[in-house]
């Protein structure tokens, strides 16, 4: 259903909201609504272009909301395509989920339930709905960023005849990646990252262990009275892995303290620490992160915990303090105000052991759609060599591998579009 239409400086906009089913197997049971924006230059709204839709990261990612005229991969965009920016089930405008949603189930048993619907098979399914039904079926091209490339093969995998052409930024997963094998490969990238903050910066060796030796000698409180530990502090790392990671971190750090003795916490320190360590905006990232590597039998059983304890360097008592990255602990649930209500969910989730296969390795094998994908060789959070075991894997993928961008390439710069782009036209084009 169209629900609105408008023009902002330099985009063309249309709303969609559709009713679909919660559970795809049973069609006529309970329903969610998922939200659709479609976008086109102003100038060319009337033409009937090609139709891109994009696959946000995550999980537990909307979609971005057009400002300025970014992400540039955007902007880039539109000279080509009408582009059709979903927020995924659970997310945005699309039935979000968040702590109030979790407050109505009996259990965590009954919300893990609930959760395990808002996985890739189900987002693919509520795409190929909307690609039938308000755009006319019509194929269409995806372009997949992170967690959006995990989408990509599985829609290669379950609805290829949607697909014309696919492009894929940092999100290639593994096919057959346990989230143990992910974690063991992940960890050395974290410390590595932390090892070129540390070079870069090097006084900010002393100054993160004082701020470290500060949190652990009393009653640290956040803004909305989260006690802040060290532990807690280390997860700011995730910002590793983006162009601006190191800087951003930097500067966070460099003002910590208002006083000279370096004894009191600046406000707008812990301000800045609370908004990037409380999942407020997308608790679904935190809670549903290892279920993206649950496939057939086998429980994730919080892989990152355990695994963390083969990597001595990541100690919290340990200096230089190493900071991590896309990693989701289950003390998480108990600290963070934001995710509490989702704690007996997780935990009913890191126990389960019989989630779908997300992939089809031969039908992946046998693919025909064109796929370019860049692979970012220093990526922290998605496995170079898992990602190229995979496009060895899945027919009809082209890779580019590059150390020249981090892991939010395609939107730092429009060139990593345009060359994905290219090199599908190079080797025939889109599918018509």
């Amino acid at each position: 259903m169209l629900v609105s239409e408008y023009t902002i400086p330099g985009v063309h906009i249309r709303d969609h909201l559709v009713d679909l089913p919660l559970v795809w197997k049973e069609p006529d049971g309970a329903s969610i609504k998922v939200f659709v924006r479609e976008v086109r230059d102003p100038a060319r709204r009337q033409e009937k272009l090609p139709i891109l839709l994009f696959l946000q990261g995550g999980p537990g990612g909307k979609s971005p909301r057009p400002v300025g005229g970014g992400p540039s991969w955007l902007a880039e965009a539109l000279k080509h395509y009408r582009v059709v920016l979903l927020d995924q089930r659970g997310t945005g405008r699309s039935t979000r989920i968040e702590s109030a949603t979790m407050s109505t189930f009996a259990d965590g048993r009954a919300a893990a339930e609930y959760l395990g619907h808002f996985r890739a098979d189900s987002i693919v399914a509520d795409c190929e709905h909307i690609r039938k039904t308000v755009f006319d079926g019509v194929r269409w091209e995806t372009l997949g960023q992170s967690y959006g490339g995990f989408l990509t093969l599985t829609y290669l995998s379950q609805a290829p005849e949607g697909l014309a052409a696919c492009y894929v930024t940092g999100g290639l997963a593994g096919l057959s990646a346990t989230a143990d094998d992910v974690y063991r490969r992940t960890y050395p990238r974290v410390a590595a990252k932390n090892r070129e903050y540390y070079k870069r910066y090097p006084a900010d060796l002393d100054r993160i262990a004082r701020i470290a030796e500060r949190i652990a000698e009393g009653d640290v409180r956040l803004p909305d009275g989260d006690r802040l530990t060290v532990r807690r502090l280390q997860t700011i790392g995730i910002d590793f892995g983006m162009a601006t990671g190191y800087e951003n971190i930097h500067w966070l750090v460099d003002e910590a303290f208002t006083d000279p003795e370096e004894t009191r916490f600046s406000d707008a320190f812990l301000a800045s620490v609370m908004s990037l360590t409380s999942y407020d905006g997308n608790p679904m990232f935190a809670a549903l992160q290892e279920s993206i590597y649950g496939q057939g039998k086998g429980a994730t059983g919080w892989a990152a915990e355990r695994i963390r304890s083969e990597f001595a360097e990541f100690d919290e008592g340990n200096r230089p303090l190493y900071l991590t990255g896309e990693m989701m602990y289950p003390w998480m649930f108990e600290d963070i105000r934001s995710l509490r209500p989702f704690r007996d969910a997780v935990e009913a989730l890191a126990r389960y052991d019989a989630f779908e296969p997300l992939y089809d390795p031969a039908r992946l094998a046998s693919n025909e759609i064109p796929v370019a994908a860049a692979i970012y060789f220093d990526d922290m959070y998605v496995d170079a060599e898992l990602s190229l075991a995979t496009a060895r894997e899945v027919g009809n993928v082209k890779t580019w591998v590059t150390n020249e961008f981090e892991h939010d390439g395609v939107r730092q710069s429009p060139a990593v579009f345009t060359r994905l782009r290219q090199m599908v036209r190079d080797s025939g084009g889109p599918l018509g």
